[in-house]
């Protein structure tokens, strides 16, 4: 049967605005099909044991390493992003996670018993099932990663899968859903719908859980549409992740942190550095190393294997100038870049601003974009107080010599991860789980958590004796209620131990 399509998508290379592809855009009637065709495929998924399961994973691995410069293609000309990036990221982490969850899932799905604090003649489980058809939303600046990534693990717990990607950047996705059959896996179990906002919309309206990664105010608008239907949903949204530099820090490592963690895939991660407070003795030496690295990057077009390619969407690069010129109205100074670039393509120079302060939305809101604004602080404390001075709390830094007052300011950052020393390396950690506080977000992926959200977990309680009936039961009588009466005092009242035990100490008279 031919379906009439009424609109179709078209894909461009950010670097070049060369149309790459052109897609039909999925209606209702279409995302509805392919929820119940992934239902139906659930069912017989669900049934694989976890080592069939990881046999397929597997094979889907050394897949993707066979096709993998194909891969990095596809990624470059969606996204703009070098080569090196789509390797050391994109690909990276692929194929660890199909490793990492094909391993764990047994262990953190495992089956748990429960040793009941007081009634000790029932055996209780604690059980893990899937939840059935998860539906993820995913952006466009990590489309493997965000994409498929967060569809390992609920696939590994025997989900089938339905990905709406972000109409920028759909065919990375596309492309790794022709390569799951080959690898074994059912028909249908994953599969990706392309469209706008609307087709995401029809996504929540059916599936059994959503995973959504993208913006607060669309996060909001996901939930509140979820919550229609009582199904549950994982969100990762913004974040403008703060770095604090103390006068004691290793400044070269310090600075070279914040180059790649600001500036690594044009500043378009959840976790970029977005905001940086140096204390005041080392603030001038920390900002003419920070500005000598920026300065000998490299910006081009993916092909040429640059340190940095170009942004992925116009939109975003609006934001971006419109950010850097309201802090230079307000009085920032910018010491390189600052504009987009005069060629064709979402280019926009790596930029370093100083003199900013939080009247400024470059120090407020997410930029998502190659900005690094750097402000000078008294101290430790002034430092702290201005990083939790945020909406957002995903991730956090701080640079200095001293384990102990490292950890002291860590503990006291609003943020669901922070890194000492050390930038962004939390994503790829994946047996630790990573997550948002705030508006950057609900739940957590990688770790346990990260894919027993996509698990209903269920309590089953066994009886041990099996006598005819429990003491509790029916028939009453004033005798069981005397006998109640007495148990409750003697379980619960305060210090009842110590006069049992010196009611036993007693000489008997």
């Amino acid at each position: 049967m031919s379906i009439t399509i009424a609109e179709t998508l078209r894909v461009q290379n950010p670097a070049t605005g060369e149309t790459i592809a052109e897609l039909a855009v999925a209606r209702e009637v279409e995302v509805a099909r392919a929820v119940e065709r992934a239902r139906a495929a659930q069912a017989e998924w669900q049934s694989w044991s976890f080592d069939k399961r990881s046999r397929v994973f597997y094979r889907l691995r050394d897949l993707v390493l066979d096709h993998s410069e194909r891969m990095a293609e596809i990624v470059m000309a969606e996204t703009g992003k070098p080569r090196a990036e789509v390797y050391g990221n994109e690909l990276f982490y692929v194929c660890d996670a199909l490793g990492f969850w094909a391993r764990r899932a047994p262990k953190y799905l495992k089956a748990e018993k429960i040793r009941p604090h007081l009634f000790k003649t029932k055996k209780v489980l604690s059980l893990y099932e899937p939840i059935g058809v998860i539906g993820i939303i995913s952006p466009w600046n990590f489309p493997l990663v965000l994409g498929f990534g967060e569809a390992i693990p609920a696939l590994m717990a025997g989900n089938a899968v339905v990905v709406k990607p972000s109409e920028l950047t759909p065919l990375s996705v596309l492309f790794m859903a022709g390569l799951m059959p080959q690898a074994g896996f059912p028909g249908d179990l994953f599969q990706v719908v392309v469209g706008p906002a609307g087709t995401g919309e029809h996504l929540v309206d059916h599936a059994d859980m959503i995973a959504f990664t993208g913006s607060v105010e669309t996060g909001k608008r996901v939930l509140q549409r979820a919550a229609a239907r009582l199904v549950p949903v994982s969100l990762e949204l913004g974040g403008k992740d703060p770095m604090i530099v103390l006068k004691d820090a290793n400044l070269e490592r310090a600075a070279n942190a914040c180059v790649w963690g600001a500036l690594m895939n044009s500043g378009q991660v959840c976790t970029s550095i977005e905001r940086v407070y140096v204390e005041e003795p080392v603030h001038d030496e920390f900002v003419r190393r920070v500005l000598e690295k920026v300065q000998k990057l490299r910006q081009a077009p993916p092909e040429q294997d640059a340190e940095l390619g170009s942004m992925t969407s116009a939109e975003q690069v609006k934001k971006v100038e419109a950010q850097v010129a309201e802090a230079i109205r307000a009085g920032a100074s910018v010491l390189t870049g600052g504009r987009r670039q005069d060629r064709a393509g979402l280019f926009f120079e790596p930029t370093v601003l100083v003199g900013v302060h939080h009247g400024m939305s470059v120090m407020k809101e997410e930029t998502f974009g190659p900005v690094i604004p750097i402000m000078k602080v008294k101290d430790a404390a002034e430092a702290v107080r201005l990083a939790n001075d945020s909406r957002y709390g995903l991730d956090g830094s701080v640079f200095t010599r001293d384990g102990k007052k490292a950890m002291a300011l860590a503990k006291q950052i609003h943020a669901g991860s922070v890194c000492i020393n050390d930038g962004l390396i939390n994503f790829v950690v994946l047996n630790a789980p990573m997550g948002g506080r705030r508006e950057s977000g609900l739940g957590r992926r990688h770790g346990a958590e990260g894919i027993r959200k996509y698990c209903h977990q269920k309590t089953i309680v066994i009886d041990r004796l099996g006598l005819n009936a429990e003491f509790n039961w029916f028939p009453s009588s004033p005798e069981k209620t005397a006998w109640l009466r007495r148990g409750l005092r003697l379980l619960f009242r305060s210090g009842w131990k110590n006069k049992l035990r010196a009611l036993a100490a007693r000489p008997v008279s």
